[in-house]
């Protein structure tokens, strides 16, 4: 049987060692493996790399059809992440190019990140340190707990739902949006105005998707009350930004905490959000952490090895 040529375009995350023992175990010798050292995002590039595999393996960087329309032996895009919006999926459907996903492996990295940003908000922990560093007191620095807060979720996947589980473990009342309903212990589903109106912290967890381009905007944001504190571990561009901003400046709202933005970091340093007060951001981290990439690359290798028995998973 002639081996299939598969492209890690980029590191995953683990050691590249590591990662190719991985997958050999998975796929044994039916494959000839190439993991590219580094990441190279520029077209040119991309092709080179792409130009004469079967499979190519790839995060969160763009794959679009200008690079694709190059790549005539390509019959596989496994992308390393849960959002696929970066892959011209259009594209890849006209050509019979099966695309997967990696769902699931950094569920618990988010849900964590969730948390550390609101409590970061609510005790005020960077504020804290620079002022015990400064030989200050906690006066101005006492801030709200979460047990009792009304605790809005909107979007109940895998890691919503865990937000929403970790959310009634701190005592919270737990509200929830979502397109499909579950049953979740704990959680009452509302409409999203109410949700926004009546909620002391949102967070978001949604794909990002035609419809949800944007969805959270200057009326849904004036909805919120005074006290409440918006994050979004979810996509960028389901936020207006320069809305929150306005809402952050003008004290509309109490916090946010952001992860995600229009564009992967480095974000421009004149982005709207970073001059408003009472933000807390973070570089596109949420989905990593030593476990959660270990835990990626092992649904890679199994994505392969599916797609190589004809049984392709993780379809989207």
């Amino acid at each position: 049987m002639e081996k299939k040529k598969i492209v890690i375009l980029e590191p995953l995350g683990v050691p590249q060692e590591r990662l190719l023992e991985m997958m050999r175990e998975k796929l044994g010798d039916r494959v000839e493996l190439i993991a590219c050292a580094d990441r190279a995002e520029d077209v040119p590039a991309l092709i080179e790399r792409s130009r004469d595999a079967d499979a190519v393996v790839l995060s969160n960087f763009p794959y679009r059809r200008e690079v694709i329309e190059h790549c005539p032996s390509l019959k596989l895009i496994c992308v390393a992440f849960t959002g696929v919006d970066h892959v011209d999926l259009a594209y890849c459907r006209e050509r019979g190019i099966t695309v997967c996903n990696c769902a699931g492996y950094s569920t618990a990295a988010v849900a964590d990140l969730v948390f550390g940003l609101l409590i970061g908000l609510y005790r005020r922990i960077t504020a804290c340190d620079l002022a015990v560093r400064s030989g200050g007191t906690k006066n101005g620095l006492v801030g709200p707990e979460l047990e009792g807060k009304r605790f809005g979720v909107v979007g109940t996947g895998a890691i919503g739902s865990r937000v929403a589980a970790i959310a009634n473990a701190f005592g919270c009342e737990v509200y929830a949006y979502s397109r499909t309903r579950k049953e979740l212990p704990g959680v009452c589903y509302v409409d999203l105005d109410t949700l926004f109106s009546t909620c002391d912290v949102v967070s978001l967890h949604l794909p990002q998707t035609e419809q949800t381009k944007g969805m959270v905007d200057a009326r849904l944001i004036g909805l919120m009350k005074p006290e409440a504190v918006l994050i979004n571990t979810a996509r960028g561009p389901i936020v207006d930004s320069a809305a929150l901003a306005d809402a952050l400046k003008a004290g509309r709202i109490a916090g946010a905490g952001v992860d995600v933005f229009e564009m992967e970091p480095p974000v421009p340093q004149d982005h709207p959000l970073f001059g408003a007060p009472n933000l807390l951001a973070t570089p596109h981290v949420a989905f990593a952490t030593h476990e959660s990439m270990v835990k990626r690359a092992a649904i890679v290798a199994e994505n392969i090895r599916a797609w190589l028995d004809g049984a392709p998973q993780n379809l989207v």
